[in-house]
């Protein structure tokens, strides 16, 4: 999988921005980052889109701007001279997925039958914008049409909202999705600049899905442990487990048999997606120890957070 997929996967979701008036991109273009998605896929469907492709990346050098409802080869020529970083269309024109792959330019096409998914095989595409998405079938669709071409992955857009985007996400070919809900026209237009970074912010929550798995207390040794872990029991009916190294009342609540990180013991958060949530949080300055992270079958599972948090380590843990 190249960069740009990879970085795709990692965001999860692509806003998808129709901008009338260019004076709009740079106070969007912050609203986005600060909403924890730094990046937009601006579609051709108005003349601003250029000027608002190069004023969104001038506001925000590190934004990840890509130009959307791209028809022709002077439409991809016009964005990557803007600024665009990659190219979506709403279908598969061969001519411009060859222009952007001769040119070294990423396109993502749309497509919505299995007569255009071998079309873009055909082409050597890795990743295919599936579009209308809910329109064209949605998730059943792409289910059933994705069993019989191997490892390319999907990128739905149209009619994904807060409701359906962890269904479409949790499954595996699914790369991102791309969704308006967080920056209508109508926010853009009145200026609600604030409200796009409340919604954005909304939804990064709701994709990565951040609740309190357990809380851990470190003890001094295994009696103080059983000791803890039966109080809890007796106080409340949390049904005490002995296992290797702890020992767990109920659920939520972990004895350590041994001090363990953090002064104080730990907190597990659970997520809808360990690497991703990761991605996420380095966006916004946090660092992980990278020497604490467990996989499974190549996929990250559990990982800590560098520092601790009033005296707990944190780790996230894959739902």
């Amino acid at each position: 999988m190249n960069e740009v997929l990879k970085r795709f996967q990692m965001l999860g979701i692509i806003p998808v921005v129709k901008i009338d008036d260019a004076k709009d991109a740079a106070p969007l273009a912050k609203a986005l980052c600060e909403g924890g998605l730094p990046v937009a896929e601006v579609t051709f469907r108005t003349a601003a889109a250029a000027e608002a492709i190069r004023l969104m990346t001038e506001a925000c050098p590190d934004m990840f701007v890509g130009a959307g409802t791209v028809l022709t080869t002077e439409q991809v020529d016009e964005a990557v001279a803007a600024g665009a970083k990659f190219i979506v269309s709403p279908g598969l024109n061969p001519k411009v997925v060859k222009y952007c792959i001769e040119k070294g330019v990423p396109i993502t096409p749309g497509t919505s039958s299995p007569t255009d998914i071998e079309a873009a095989l055909e082409l050597g595409l890795e990743a295919v914008k599936f579009f209308p998405a809910e329109a064209s079938g949605g998730l059943p669709k792409i289910k059933a049409m994705a069993a019989p071409y191997g490892n390319l992955m999907f990128m739905p857009t149209g009619g994904i909202n807060q409701k359906n985007l962890i269904s479409y996400l949790d499954f595996p070919k699914i790369l991102a999705c791309g969704g308006s809900w967080m920056v209508s026209s109508d926010l853009i237009n009145a200026g609600q600049f604030d409200e796009i970074k409340r919604l954005t912010r909304e939804a990064v929550n709701t994709m990565l899905g951040f609740e309190i798995k357990h809380v851990g207390i470190n003890a001094k040794s295994e009696e103080e442990a059983d000791g803890v872990a039966t109080s809890f029991e007796k106080l409340f009916g949390f049904t005490k487990k002995v296992g290797n190294s702890s020992i767990f009342a109920g659920t939520a609540i972990e004895v350590m048999k041994t001090p363990y990180l953090g002064a104080m013991g730990h907190i597990a958060i659970q997520t809808n997606y360990v690497e991703r949530a990761v991605y996420h949080m380095e966006l916004q300055g946090f660092e992980f120890n990278k020497e604490s992270a467990k996989y499974k079958d190549g996929k990250l599972v559990a990982i800590y957070l560098k520092d601790e948090i009033g005296g707990f380590a944190v780790h996230l843990v894959g739902r």
